[in-house]
């Protein structure tokens, strides 16, 4: 709730647990209050039936979030676009790392999981309040930012290119694909090159927000001396 206030975002409601008390969420409910969002204190045992979580924190929002034209994101840095992805934990990771890496945006094709999915937006632990996040359609998407300069890559699990040898310092779009089954010849036409994630275990594949937050990062560490302010350390 904090990220979605300091972004600015349109609030319907705020929903406080009657019996939480702490500093912080205090200071949440001033803030909200001082926006004019209405703010309702509700018995926990209510709160737990508005949330979906099992174990819901003391405090739920519901927040208006616009999903942003693709031709809106800019063409600079890195968008990742995800393509059939199915996991709301995996989209909610690569939302949240590409916002880490400095990405320009992600953008949700094919047959992905809902980016406003609950499981999803918890995932990014905010991110999706800090990131411009679009649905289009693949095809729709490599043609845009191709018209705008960016080299389209597509991760395949063998055959690609090192990514560690791609000129990250370019824009550039990645295309991951789903869990199960990567990305399908037709998309992978779409795209100019292929790229592989190179392993030393005899691992079939890595999982998709892991191969997808290593590229990012990858990008970050190609673009660091281009960045102001510097790169900080996360660890």
């Amino acid at each position: 709730m904090r990220a979605a206030l300091d972004a600015r975002e349109e609030f319907e409601a705020v929903f406080v647990a009657a019996s939480a008390t702490s500093p912080e969420l205090s200071a949440l409910v001033v803030d909200a209050t001082a926006r004019g969002v209405r703010v309702y204190s509700l018995a926990p045992e209510v709160l737990s039936r508005v949330a979906d979580a099992v174990t819901p924190q003391p405090v739920v929002a519901t927040v208006r979030l616009p999903v942003r034209d693709v031709s809106s994101i800019p063409a600079a840095a890195l968008v990742l676009v995800l393509h059939d992805l199915r996991d709301p934990g995996n989209a909610g990771t690569l939302i949240r790392s590409a916002h880490a890496a400095g990405a320009s945006g992600v953008v949700f094709t094919g047959s992905s999981v809902d980016p406003f999915n609950p499981k999803t937006l918890r995932a990014t632990a905010g991110s999706i309040f800090r990131i411009p996040v679009a649905v289009s359609s693949l095809g729709e998407v490599t043609s845009s930012f191709r018209d705008r300069g960016a080299a389209i890559l597509a991760t395949v699990v063998r055959g690609g290119r090192n990514h560690r040898d791609v000129d990250f310092s370019r824009p550039s779009v990645v295309v991951i694909g789903n869990e199960a089954d990567g990305l399908d010849a037709a998309s992978i036409a779409l795209c100019d090159e292929s790229i592989t994630i190179e392993m030393a275990g005899a691992n079939e594949s890595l999982n998709a927000g892991v191969a997808g937050s290593l590229i990012a990062f990858e990008a970050l560490w190609r673009r660091q001396d281009t960045i102001s302010p510097p790169v900080t350390p996360s660890l």
